[in-house]
Order: structure tokens, then sequence, then C-alpha cells
């Protein structure tokens, strides 16, 4: 059985957590650089996977959707924001730690509303196989998707889509010229 739409956005959040936690921890200015990029790598993939798969599904399948979508869409923008500052500060910033921090802040509780009540709401409202179809186009989408913030790009299709298209080969060229952690069983962007 092929993993549901809710499996794999969770799976996202636990990655997303993890490199957080790494960033945190570390004192290596190298390591938090490289867990930044991938932080932020990952992060900006899956909010507009989750704005261009996840969000039209809450339209079209729940009752109240549309307030649900546009709730998390404005959450994503505010987060947006914030990891744009983010991406682009060092790790001797003195306010480096404190705004990813501040950005997690805010962006856990939107994870957690949305894996206690926005996710299994879309799954009640779902056939199983059509959960899993949701699944691999999140998971597809992300392949094409910017893989930076753009919060001044569209958050709703067809125009994120658009937009999405002309940013992403200029993040992805850019990602060439990135660090990334050298961990075995993680994903390199650089790569993808």
């Amino acid at each position: 059985m092929a993993p549901r739409v809710s499996d794999a956005i969770k799976e996202d959040h636990r990655e997303i957590e993890s490199y957080y936690d790494r960033i945190i921890k570390s004192s290596d200015k190298d390591e938090q650089t490289r867990y930044q990029n991938l932080f932020t790598w990952e992060l900006a993939r899956h909010s507009i996977g989750e704005e261009l798969v996840v969000y039209p599904a809450l339209e079209k399948h729940v009752s109240g959707g549309t307030a649900l979508a546009e709730k998390d869409r404005r959450e994503h923008q505010s987060v947006k924001e914030q990891l744009k500052k983010f991406q682009n500060m060092k790790p001797s910033d003195p306010n480096f730690i404190s705004t990813i921090e501040a950005l997690m802040k805010d962006l856990s509780e939107h994870i957690k509303e949305e894996e206690e009540t926005d996710l299994p709401t879309l799954e009640d409202a779902l056939p199983a196989d059509e959960s899993e179809k949701l699944s691999k186009s999140f998971g597809r989408t992300k392949m094409f998707v910017p893989s930076r913030s753009h919060p001044s790009a569209p958050s709703k299709p067809p125009y994120e889509t658009a937009v999405g298209l002309l940013a992403a080969p200029i993040d992805h060229l850019a990602d060439l010229f990135r660090k990334w952690p050298d961990t075995s069983g993680m994903p390199n962007p650089s790569t993808k």
C-alpha cells in the first residue's frame, strides 16, 4: 500500500524538525550552513507542494475546506517571509539562531494544527486510493518547484505554478554551488 498524503506531509515535517535541531545544536558554522541549506530546501519545496496539491484538495473535498486552505496559506506566507530572511543569513550573524527559532515557533504551531485537524479532516473525506494519488502528486510536485523562499510569488494555482516553473531552474542551479550535509541516507539536493 502506498503512503497516504498525510503520511508524506508528516514525514516532511519530521525532516524539517530534524534539520532545525541540527542547526540549533551545532556550534560548527560550516555544519550550520549545510543544514541551513537543507532546512531551506525542504521547507520551501514542502510549502509550495502543499499549496499546489493539498490545499486545492482541502477546498475540493472538505466542507469548509476553502477557509482552512486560506488560513493555511496565510500561515505559509508568514513562514515564507521568515524563511526568506533566514536563508540569506550567515551562521556568524548574531540573529541567526533567534531568527530560526522564531520561524520554527510559528511553523511548529502550523504543523501541529495541520497534523491534528487539517490532515485528519482531509483523510476522512478521501478514499484511500485518492489519498495515495495525492501523496504521489505531492512528491512529484516537490521535484519541480523552487528550492528557496520567494514570499512575493503567488500562493495559489495556476499563478504559483507558472512563477514556480520560472524560479525553480534558477534556484536549482544555485543549489549546485551551496554547501550540503555529507551524511549518508539523507537527501542531497544538488544531485536531485
